[in-house]
């Protein structure tokens, strides 16, 4: 696989989620996102709306995070802050998916979670759906990519990267790609800081990635 900075910069969501980030962080972040060329700059939805002057022109995109990092909030009250998030200017919105639930087998559950979200963002919305894949088997992997299909979801992504279990794999990413075909987007993230990490993510058949390190991973590729 042979890939440029510039090509790797356009699948990136650079994000910064730390509880402590101040506005000052988030528009730096901002700043460094448009300096990089990525896809989207990923913040909570307290730091929104940004009202940097010709950002929405730049075609920066603004993600923000709906029921993170835990998944364990009322589909409503999700609905609600993800409704709040693209009022506030949020492009993309990447929500939590009921772990209790999925863990337990509720793939009804799990769907109406994610339907809910869904049908309070409609498109032209992104809505990404965080299954934290390194707590979960495969078959449960294979069930909640199939559930967010099947509520509507653009993407599949793999972690909030504040999971015990940990973040993004190449197996999970393989499987995820597998049941989802090209019809929806992969997202991987978690753990992924130094460009072997990113490539190996996408040539899995991630789409997107989800970095903090950007600038870092970037800094690896030779200069155009």
């Amino acid at each position: 696989m042979t890939l440029t900075a510039a090509q790797v910069a356009a699948m990136c969501d650079h994000t910064l989620l730390k509880p402590e980030a101040t506005p000052a962080d988030i528009a730096a972040l901002v700043a460094e996102g448009l300096e990089l060329g990525v896809c989207a700059i990923c913040c909570s939805p307290s730091r929104l709306p940004l009202t940097r002057p010709g950002l929405k022109a730049s075609g920066l995109k603004l993600a923000a995070v709906v029921g993170f990092p835990s998944g364990a909030h009322q589909s409503s009250v999700k609905a609600v802050e993800a409704a709040q998030a693209v009022a506030d200017g949020a492009d993309e919105i990447d929500m939590v998916v009921d772990l209790g639930a999925l863990k337990a087998g509720d793939w009804e559950g799990v769907e109406a979670d994610i339907r809910a979200v869904r049908q309070a963002v409609p498109p032209p919305t992104g809505l990404k759906v965080i299954i934290e894949s390194a707590a979960l088997g495969p078959a449960e992997i294979v069930a909640a990519c199939q559930a967010a299909e099947a509520a509507g979801a653009d993407f599949v992504k793999t972690s909030t990267g504040f999971h015990p279990a940990g973040g993004a794999t190449v197996q999970a990413v393989e499987l995820m790609r597998a049941t989802v075909g090209q019809r929806l987007g992969v997202k991987a993230s978690g753990g992924i800081r130094d460009r072997a990490t990113a490539e190996a993510m996408i040539a899995a058949g991630a789409n997107r990635l989800g970095l903090s390190s950007t600038r870092a991973i970037l800094a690896q590729y030779d200069p155009a």
